[in-house]
């Protein structure tokens, strides 16, 4: 029973959203100005190549950011109720600490954390 009701469920979802998108497209607005199709930068026409291809560090950088702030969000409601969960949570902190702090040391010696 629990099967079907997820199917059900699932059909609904995808049929819902075929109909709001069929009837965005019956009601709403298109033109085809060719305005509408340039890059938005502040109102002020672009000059010259609008396609810049960054340097793979930033994204690197952005990502190992990401990480860590991640595992701060993580580490914070555990540390709070570490004397109600006792010992082995404070184990688990550490280990999961250990593993971030490996990749850590991954990303430095393949000198990601070196800004261009």
């Amino acid at each position: 029973m629990e099967k079907i009701s997820l199917i059900v469920l699932l059909i609904l979802a995808l049929v819902f959203t075929f109909i709001a998108i069929y009837i965005g497209r019956i009601f709403g607005i298109s033109s085809s100005n060719p305005v509408k199709k340039d890059p938005y930068e502040c109102g002020i026409e672009t000059k010259g190549v609008t396609c810049v291809q960054f340097n793979i560090g930033y994204y690197l950088f952005a990502l190992l950011f990401l990480i860590f702030d991640v595992e701060i969000v993580f580490l914070y409601p555990l540390a709070v109720a570490l004397k109600t969960v006792g010992p082995i949570a404070f184990y688990e902190i550490l280990f999961f600490s250990l593993i971030l702090f490996m990749g850590l040391l991954y990303a430095y010696k393949k000198k990601a954390l070196s800004w261009m």
